[in-house]
């Protein structure tokens, strides 16, 4: 039988091999982490202590005489509580979610349900001791990483956008492929793209520092030490909205993240942020 010969380029096509690059220092691992546990537990006490007074407002003061743009409670109907949110003059029935939840079998009006605060049970006391403790700790976590980031120039060779990425064809290129759940592959995974280089900086220098700094607003004693803090935001009214406002905009930030590192390989991510090492396919033919 007489076989056509083989093209030169096909004989020596070597196939496509797993490489195992550095991803991320053991510094940020361990924040990563260390963030993941404190900004949970932010959340759940922040919700307990959102629970005392379930409503927000602008300006630099409020209270219950005051017109909220958002509020969470509850009403009776027929002999028994409707629970009910409120954003601006739209209101949506909650009831069993928002505002009436069961409780010990029983129903029971607050704001979040007590399966998502902390303490579990009603205690604004514990839920600002919760609260504290993590917010500093998160603060002290969060300088450790920063000082990080630039002494090891993490934040201008891992994070900051390239000239060619911020082109307004490559980042609608790059909105496409997250919509159709295109990721990179190859070489082009070894540095994170434009979209991701934009939400981590937008976080570590936009939402995480305007928590921190609206919360420390709302305390009275920082409040009377730097007055200036107040009227930086409007008022303590205005800082706790704008708190809420960037713990909801973190919340759907990590949403997004986790959804994303699930879609574009979960194990391999997990195993970056475990070990510091992330697999790549490279060409073969390419030392």
């Amino acid at each position: 039988m007489h076989l056509p010969p083989q093209s030169t380029t096909a004989a020596h096509t070597r196939p496509a091999r797993r490489q195992l690059i550095r991803r991320h220092a053991l510094t940020v691992r361990i924040t990563h982490w260390l963030n993941m546990v404190c900004l949970s537990l932010l959340l759940m006490s922040g919700l307990q202590i959102f629970n005392a007074h379930p409503r927000l407002y602008w300006g630099r003061s409020g209270a219950d005489a005051d017109a909220a743009w958002i509020a969470i409670g509850a009403e009776p109907q027929g002999g028994a509580a409707r629970g009910f949110l409120e954003i601006g003059p739209l209101r949506i029935e909650t009831t069993g979610v928002l505002g009436v939840s069961d409780e010990n079998g029983a129903a029971t009006a607050r704001a979040f349900p007590a399966w998502l605060t902390v303490p579990s049970y009603h205690d604004l006391g514990a839920g600002r001791r919760w609260h504290f403790f993590f917010a500093w700790l998160l603060v002290v976590n969060g300088l450790v990483y920063l000082l990080h980031g630039f002494w090891q120039r993490h934040f201008r060779r891992d994070l900051l956008p390239s000239r060619d990425q911020l082109a307004p064809g490559h980042l609608w290129q790059e909105i496409r492929d997250h919509a159709r759940l295109r990721f990179a592959r190859g070489e082009a995974a070894r540095r994170y793209n434009a979209l991701q280089k934009l939400s981590y900086l937008g976080v570590v220098f936009g939402l995480l520092p305007m928590m921190v700094l609206t919360g420390l607003t709302m305390s009275p004693g920082l409040d009377a030490a730097f007055p200036f803090l107040a009227d930086l935001f409007g008022g303590r009214a205005s800082a706790r909205s704008l708190h809420f406002i960037s713990a909801s905009l973190l919340v759907l930030f990590v949403a997004v993240h986790v959804a994303m590192v699930v879609a574009s390989g979960f194990w391999n991510n997990l195993r970056s942020m475990l070990s510091g090492r992330y697999a790549i396919t490279v060409d073969g033919d390419k030392p």
